[in-house]
């Protein structure tokens, strides 16, 4: 036990050096822990694409950060999106390779009875939440092996438990099965594969709205035998 905290130890000491160069691309940095990340990595010399749904979020975080950090539009839902991304990514590195691909990119769910839900409300959320982010993912393994770099997927406490119907959690546990199943194919490239699992957020609470809305949405269009199954007390 000793040994195994001393080399703990050791092993936590060690530090990214000549940080030059070295290209990270950050998935979902409009807002949140990818904005975040993004300003952090960039102040410390990292070469930052940061990935932002909507021009308004690159734009906002190209203005606080410096001129080598760059921004890329990207909907995880939209494969054409992804190869324009994947281009985009591939162009600035320049034939160095991608050092690291941050996943924190996030879908949003219907949360609601499983029996309230189509199959389109669980496309949604999987088809950003885990199909995107695998699609990415593969297109982007070249950079990473040519590299040695590493994927960092970021994922919520969702992915070790389900409390609520709907493709969220079905989405974390399917991350969670591919960056396990990665992490061992990659060894052979000195490519790393880490999940971080974090907690919740504070900022979550301003998303209660949204989900009120989308409650009241799915509700109403229940059939009437599943509304009466329920009940208004339920509701």
């Amino acid at each position: 036990i000793l040994s195994l905290i001393i080399y703990w130890l050791i092993r936590d000491r060690y530090r990214v050096r000549n940080l030059s160069g070295k290209y990270v691309f950050i998935t979902g940095c409009d807002t949140g822990l990818g904005n975040s990340l993004a300003k952090w990595l960039d102040k410390r010399g990292f070469c930052v694409i940061a990935a932002c749904a909507t021009e308004k979020g690159g734009q906002e975080l190209q203005s606080c950060s410096s001129l080598s950090l760059k921004t890329v539009n990207l909907d995880l839902a939209d494969s054409n999106s992804i190869a324009r991304a994947v281009l985009f990514v591939t162009e600035e590195t320049a034939g160095k390779g991608l050092f690291g691909l941050v996943s924190n990119a996030e879908g949003t769910a219907p949360v609601a009875p499983t029996d309230w839900l189509r199959i389109e409300d669980f496309h949604s959320v999987m088809d950003v939440n885990l199909l995107g982010l695998i699609e990415i993912t593969l297109k982007l393994l070249p950079l990473l092996k040519k590299a040695g770099g590493r994927v960092v997927n970021l994922i919520n406490a969702k992915g070790l438990m389900a409390s609520v119907g709907g493709g969220y959690s079905l989405s974390k546990w399917g991350m969670e099965a591919f960056s396990d199943t990665l992490r061992i194919e990659m060894q052979h490239f000195g490519v790393k594969v880490s999940i971080v699992e974090h907690g919740f957020f504070k900022a979550g609470v301003a998303k209660s709205g949204i989900t009120k809305k989308y409650l009241f949405r799915l509700w109403n269009r229940l059939a009437p035998e599943i509304r009466n199954s329920y009940g208004g007390k339920y509701f």
